[in-house]
């Protein structure tokens, strides 16, 4: 029976807590080169999934340029080739700290093995956190590291509810392979069609839901069984005769498969000679590192089977540090693409990807990409310049510290006792290279949070302000802070949480000219500066979102009528009038301002009077471009039954939502649709309400849209009465 044909057998299986289908993707492709490779496994009976991550992969096209770097030797190649950085991603309840625990286990990291919100009050390894423990679920990534017969591991942990992507994203920026895990119960979702089409046909299970013993490999054509105490006893042998067709015939399609993206396997298979199976392996590896095939397994990591296998594969078939191209960017060659060979000997470049405020300080986790560091090491930070010493080199093992002497190319390790922020790039001193920025997206909602006595206020300060260098999404303003869930256990801070806002924006729609003076005589030196010029918007794009800057300042002064030293003045007081618009007070956007002349006074002209004019000016003309409130527009993917379809679609156009497409997989139907962030809120219990517990979605941010005329109505009326109340 095909995995497609056993997942639809597989819906009245459990419903928490069992093995998930893995996915390792050879390399993540998140704001930086083109990652390689994948491996997946297909689970028996698995989890049913939840809200789906809206994380997304992404991948950049920048040319990289040959640098004078030291190459990897062939003693740091053999080396590095038994190492293996991944990390284990997936929808909210699939089963990814589930795993981790038996990887952990069976690889002796721990001695026993504890479930997600398990009875025995212990919790599962990697969550480490009070409030994870406390809601099953994993809020931020955790790091571990363990060894497989010859091979050792780094493995990160990561959330997969979708208000924690930015864990995800920022995980999948360092790491060599990811683990990808997709629900068995629930089905393949819609947006992993494309990885569903490669992982139809590539392993056989012996059994199914309680009756699931085993699995058989395809490559060797040998049948595993897990016994014993947690699957620790594997019994190896021959295919059993009622499947030995069924292998056969499955061994033969993946042959077919392989050599469809592997020219070596393609000739064997066009000849019609053998393929055994070190050959059938060898290109199973070159195309997983190419990233242009997916083997799949089968397993059960909450029945305790098949996770020895994913380790096998995860040796066997994902890319070491050194099969993987890492680019950077060359600062003194204006930021020019470059390839950082990963050689242990070569000019130290490490990239701080996540920081965590433990009870010792700051904890900086870190991927070294070239080099080595030691404890009592001096690094420069390539974003401030800053020479740093290292006080203090460890591992991290979910909540538990070694200390080690050194790290080299390859490794992901941590370091206390530097002041950075997360993205930050250290180096040697020698080289001139910051690695791609973690790509993150834009905040569009936000909430207030008070304490509720005044002798919090410094604990609340702190908290602010650590948040700010752990999490790249988190900004804090006043009066307006988003804070992440976390932080009243963090920082000992009882706050007072003000109900969710959305970061509404505004824009104009038509060109209006100014030709302001700001003029102020009161004895003594005065203020005197004329700006003209006009405001236009900029062009959008065919979702209705601009698709060039923000704000854009254009000079096209003739002649010094406005003097060259009180030209940046201008520019800078019309950034500070774009701040605040008009209508509600929230920031203007996709708009030119263009400064075409001027006049200054000998005397009284100066930088405050040019600032004050741009300020001025843009002011009386967005009046007349026609201003418009924006709001932030999300992309919803939303996954029912069928038979909730013409409900849920009713519920989404009552939130104003514009449906995009609709289509149907399997007994489930997709819906993508346009919703205004407005729309959302509270909209997780309306769709379990509708359907019966059985829908799921996610959402992302798309763009920015005008608002309905009524509704900047209302806002333009609340944003005036505030104000008259302060």
């Amino acid at each position: 029976m095909a995995p497609l044909a056993a997942l639809a057998a597989l819906r009245g299986g459990s419903r928490r807590g069992s093995g998930p289908l893995y996915n390792l993707l050879g390399r993540a492709a998140v704001a930086g080169a083109p990652r390689a490779g994948a491996l997946a496994i297909w689970d028996t009976k698995t989890a049913a999934a939840g809200e789906p991550s809206a994380s997304r992969w992404l991948s950049t096209s920048l040319p990289a340029l040959s640098v004078a770097l030291k190459p990897v030797t062939p003693e740091e190649q053999e080396k590095l080739s038994h190492i293996r950085n991944i990390g284990i991603s997936a929808h909210i309840d699939s089963g990814k700290t589930t795993t981790t625990e038996r990887i952990l286990f069976y690889t002796g990291r721990i001695k026993e093995i504890h479930e997600v919100r398990g009875k025995d009050g212990v919790g599962a390894k990697m969550d480490s956190m009070e409030l994870e423990r406390e809601k099953g679920i994993t809020i931020q990534s955790a790091a571990t590291y363990c060894r497989w017969k010859d091979t050792r591991i780094n493995i990160i942990d990561t959330p997969g509810h979708v208000d924690f992507t930015i864990e995800v994203e920022r995980a999948l920026r360092v790491l060599d392979g990811a683990v990808l895990l997709l629900c068995g119960v629930g089905g393949v979702q819609s947006q992993s069609i494309t990885v569903d089409r490669q992982m139809r046909r590539y392993q056989v299970p012996i059994g199914l839901e309680e009756f699931h013993e085993g699995v058989v490999d395809l490559v060797e054509r040998r049948a595993f069984r897990f016994k014993g105490k947690a699957g620790l006893e594997i019994e190896e042998g021959p295919v059993p005769e009622e499947l030995k067709g069924e292998v056969e015939a499955r061994r033969a399609e993946l042959i077919e498969r392989v050599s469809e993206v592997d020219d070596e396997l393609a000739e064997l298979f066009l000849s019609e000679q053998p393929v055994g199976p070190g050959q059938l392996a060898a290109a199973i590896r070159r195309a997983t590192i190419g990233n242009k095939f997916q083997p799949v397994f089968m397993g059960s990591a909450f029945k305790n089977k098949g996770v020895q296998l994913l380790l096998d594969g995860v040796s066997a078939y994902l890319p070491c540090p050194t099969e993987v191209n890492n680019t950077a960017l060359d600062t003194s060659r204006d930021e020019a693409a470059v390839t950082v060979p990963c050689s242990p000997s070569g000019p130290f470049v490490g990239l701080a990807f996540k920081l965590e405020e433990g009870k010792y300080g700051q904890l900086t986790y870190m991927r070294v990409y070239s080099g080595t560091v030691k404890k009592g090491d001096f690094v420069v930070n390539s974003s401030n310049g800053r020479r740093v010493r290292v006080p203090r080199l460890v591992r991290v093992h979910s909540d538990e510290l070694e200390d080690i002497a050194a790290a080299s190319a390859g490794d992901i390790v941590a370091l206390f006792g530097i002041e950075c922020a997360s993205g930050d790039t250290f180096t040697d001193g020698s080289v001139s290279l910051a690695m791609t920025s973690i790509r993150v997206p834009d905040p569009v909602m936000s909430v207030a949070l008070t304490p509720k006595s005044t002798d919090q206020l410094p604990n609340f300060q702190r908290a602010l302000a650590r948040f700010q260098r752990e999490d790249p999404t988190f900004t804090a303003s006043n009066p307006n802070p988003r804070p992440p869930p976390p932080l009243q256990r963090a920082c000992v801070v009882d706050c007072d949480v003000g109900r969710p806002k959305v970061n509404y924006r505004e824009t104009v729609r038509r060109r209006a000219e100014f030709n302001y003076l700001h003029k102020k005589q009161s004895g003594g030196s005065g203020q005197f500066a004329r700006v003209i010029g006009y405001i236009e918007p900029l062009p959008e794009d065919d979702s209705g979102a601009q698709s060039a800057p923000k704000f854009e300042f254009s000079n096209e002064l003739v002649g010094n009528n406005i003097p060259p030293e009180f030209q940046p003045a201008c520019e800078k007081g019309f950034k500070e009038a774009a701040n605040a618009g008009a209508l509600i007070g929230a920031p203007v956007e996709g708009v030119r301002v263009t400064l075409t002349d001027g006049a200054a006074h000998a005397v009284d002209s100066n930088e405050l009077a040019f600032r004050l004019a741009a300020i001025g000016g843009f002011r009386a003309a967005y009046a007349d471009a026609h201003p418009t409130v924006l709001e932030p527009i999300m992309k919803v993917e939303v996954t029912v039954p069928v038979e909730f379809q013409g409900t849920v679609m009713g519920d989404l156009n009552r939130r104003k939502g514009l449906i995009l497409d609709s289509s149907q997989q399997q007994e489930d139907a997709i819906l993508q649709a346009l919703v205004p962030l407005a729309g959302m809120f509270g909209y997780s219990t309306s769709l379990r309400s509708n359907t019966q517990g059985k829908g799921e979605y996610a959402m992302e941010y798309s763009h920015h849209a005008p608002v309905t005329k009524d509704l900047q109505e209302e806002l333009v009326v609340g944003h005036a009465k505030a104000r008259a109340t302060k």
